[in-house]
């Protein structure tokens, strides 16, 4: 397996960092590796050829037990607000195999996930279960198709080992590639190292590698600070756009590069719900679908408190600065969201009562248990199944009003049309076709995890083979829920 004919491309600028911020360590070799599903799409977008390499030989690599020439491998130090509680942490299962330039001159970082131990697993054994790094790749893919910034999944493999969690598992190892895995969490491992020399490194790293054109800026932590409330702003409109709920969003879990990362407890909303939540450990609704918007803004501030030393020499200043610019999350959040839900009714143009408008369409679904993507889909005058609840008279008199505001600027049907289809998907992971591609996967069948995939990449369109993937679960009166699988 000769590097240079697969097209990996080496460069390793984090492991060259201060050494407080990482471990030098690798993957622990396991015992029989057997590859479960592979990426190509994703290996083609990163240059990278497998063609000619036998199944045996990607399944030594995406385990770890075999690493291409150039790769450094490193697990990285940071911190993080689990549930409101600072915890310094640090790749406990992960071990960054390199970061990898594709022909476009793209930097990607390529990280095991569930390689074993490293320095940061305290307790733990570093291992994954092969449910959760299935569920990952489901659907960090799917969030990809959707048009939604994302780490992407490269590879799962078997490694032939279980793990001992409730019960005994399976043990995989995901491969997953991320624009980098810097986090608000790395920031506040520096922070509270209270070295300025080694914030000031981490600022000018973030930069170089993301958002060069803020490099001669005079005001460069505070410049970086509004590009991340943008970016991740940008991010939880798409996640409420879809209904997706991401179970977890500790700082830790908040990407700076502003891409959907760490896919634990994570799901879909099918039944409109703003109090939805999956995970298991979200006893008390903190991470749930219409809170995702104010924590964003609460991890944003976090991070905002890492960056004052460097915002103005001196501290009441810097944080009347750094306040004064969270405390824009919420307009700016609240606009982008507002145009977003305009995008899914098609509206063009401005009304005042546009918001009203949104707002009782949101009212009547959660108060008829109505299904939010298949509502949209509705409205696009996509066959639903069970569609009698949009006779409902209620919603009758909501849809005569959201015509009307059709018409108002004259604006052709097809034009409409074509805005709400780009926005609204047909299908989304729904959670039961999720659990049913888990359960045969463990079972070794593949057949429907690699069908699911398949209409996963065309949210948008319609095809015969989604059809059967548009419905929600029938109704069994039982609460779903999803689990870490840490």
């Amino acid at each position: 397996m000769l590097s240079k004919e697969i097209g990996w491309n080496f460069d390793n600028t984090y492991s060259n960092l201060p050494e407080s911020f990482i471990s030098k360590t690798s993957p622990i070799p396991v015992k029989s590796p057997e590859l479960i599903v592979f990426n190509y799409n994703l290996a083609k977008k990163l240059g990278l050829n497998f063609s000619s390499t036998e199944t045996k030989d990607l399944s030594k690599l995406f385990s770890g037990n075999s690493l291409p020439e150039g790769s450094k491998s490193i697990a990285q130090a940071y911190a993080g607000h689990q549930f409101g509680h600072f915890t310094m942490l640090g790749d406990g299962r992960a071990v960054l195999m390199g970061e990898h330039i594709s022909k476009n001159n793209e930097r990607f970082d390529i990280q095991f996930k569930g390689s074993g131990q490293t320095p940061f697993s305290r307790n733990g054994d570093g291992r994954a279960a092969l449910g959760p790094m299935l569920r990952e790749y489901i659907i960090s893919e799917a969030m990809h198709y959707l048009n939604i910034p994302t780490t992407r999944s490269l590879a799962v493999v078997k490694t032939g080992e279980d793990v001992i969690r409730e019960d005994i598992l399976q043990g995989a190892i995901l491969t997953r590639v991320a624009s980098s895995h810097l986090r608000v969490g790395t920031f506040q491992y520096v922070a509270m190292r209270k070295n300025e020399s080694e914030l000031k490194t981490l600022v000018d790293y973030t930069i170089n590698r993301h958002y060069p054109n803020i490099k001669k800026s005079k005001t460069k932590a505070l410049d970086l600070l509004k590009v991340l409330i943008e970016l991740q702003t940008d991010l939880v409109v798409n996640w409420m756009r879809v209904g997706f709920i991401h179970g977890v969003m500790n700082t830790d879990n908040m990407s700076i590069s502003g891409e959907t990362i760490d896919y634990g407890p994570c799901a879909f909303m099918d039944t409109y719900d703003p109090q939805t939540v999956f995970s298991s450990i979200d006893e008390l609704g903190r991470y749930a679908y219409f809170n995702q918007p104010s924590i964003t803004k609460w991890n944003l501030a976090r991070f905002a408190e890492c960056l004052i030393p460097l915002i103005d020499p001196n501290k009441d200043k810097a944080i009347e600065i750094a306040t004064e610019v969270i405390n824009s999350f919420d307009k700016n959040y609240e606009t982008k969201w507002i145009n977003m839900m305009k995008d899914k009714l098609g509206l063009f143009g401005q009304d005042p009562k546009d918001q009203v408008l949104i707002l009782d369409l949101l009212t009547w679904m959660h108060k008829n248990k109505a299904d939010y993507t298949n509502t949209f889909c509705f409205l696009m005058n996509e066959s639903v199944q069970n569609n009698k609840i949009y006779k409902n008279e209620d919603f009758l008199i909501w849809k005569k009003r959201w015509e009307d505001r059709l018409k108002l600027n004259n604006n052709d049907p097809k034009k409409i049309l074509n805005l709400m289809k780009t926005v609204n998907p047909l299908v989304i992971p729904r959670n039961h076709k999720v659990e049913e591609v888990l359960e045969s996967a463990n079972n070794n069948d593949l057949n429907l995890l690699k069908k699911l995939i398949k209409v996963l990449e065309n949210p948008y369109e319609k095809t015969h083979e989604n059809i059967d993937y548009q419905s929600p679960a029938p109704f069994d009166g039982k609460k779903y829920k999803t689990f870490c699988g840490t």
